[in-house]
């Protein structure tokens, strides 16, 4: 399966997540989520295309360039950027390597003398303006980052959260953030924590709360048991936003 194009200078998220060794919807959703910052640095999409799987369905995936995967690939670990790079050098060597001829004339000689000049100026000049962009998007990023921070240390806790210090259900989370001026009702609660990366989107961990979520002490599963018509004890988990996640969505969304 060939998943890099050479000719256009790409690399396709799939790659990036064999690369990294990370699931590829891990890789989708980190690449959608950093999309913000790299279009208000550089005015300009990521290029969304898909595939076919091998079950012939039609997937969504990033063909990105090398400016985009190493800015990508700033949120990943030493080892998984080393492996980035390192692929991206052998691609650009195999590019050299089957466009290189050897001249055969003096005149030729020059002319490829030049013309290596003059690509080399032109690398330099890119790797150049590549740096600054990925300065000023690590700048935004960061700047981003120290508002989110000083907003969790100004979370203002309602008034039903600091005297009971209980977790609650969702909906009661939406009456507590309606009382804060923004409206919501519980079905668009749960639609907007599962959009925001909080909630499972599908299946049985559908509106459960991400492990991520729960340890950072936003949401925690109660777990009970009953008895069913059969005499048959059963299990039931119920998501509940935590005294901390109601502090913290109740200021996310306040007006």
């Amino acid at each position: 399966m060939e998943i890099t194009n050479i000719k256009n200078e790409t690399i396709t998220s799939r790659e990036i997540a064999v690369l990294t060794g990370k699931n590829h919807k891990d890789v989708l959703k980190g690449i959608r989520k950093m999309e913000k910052s790299w279009l208000e640095v550089t005015e300009g999409n990521f290029a969304l295309s898909e595939y076919t799987d091998s079950t012939g369905r039609k997937l969504p995936e990033y063909r990105l360039t090398k400016k985009e995967s190493l800015y990508i690939a700033t949120k990943y670990n030493d080892v998984a950027r080393a492996k980035l790079i390192n692929r991206w050098e052998q691609l650009e060597q195999q590019a050299v390597n089957n466009q290189f001829q050897i001249p055969t004339t003096l005149s030729g000689a020059l002319l490829l003398a030049s013309q290596q000049a003059e690509q080399i100026e032109q690398q330099q000049l890119l790797l150049q303006q590549t740096n600054n962009q990925l300065q000023a998007v690590s700048t935004k990023v960061n700047e981003q980052a120290n508002q989110l921070q000083e907003q969790a240390h100004k979370v203002v806790f309602a008034d039903a959260v600091i005297e009971t210090g209980e977790s609650c259900l969702v909906g009661h989370l939406a009456t507590l953030i309606t009382q804060t001026g923004f409206e919501i009702g519980q079905n668009r609660l749960f639609k907007l924590l599962r959009d925001l990366g909080y909630l499972g989107t599908v299946g049985e961990k559908k509106n459960k709360p991400l492990q991520h979520a729960i340890e950072d002490g936003l949401f925690e599963l109660k777990y009970s048991e009953y008895l069913d018509n059969n005499g048959n004890k059963k299990m039931t988990t119920v998501t509940k936003v935590t005294a901390k996640g109601q502090a913290f969505f109740i200021n996310l969304f306040k007006i």
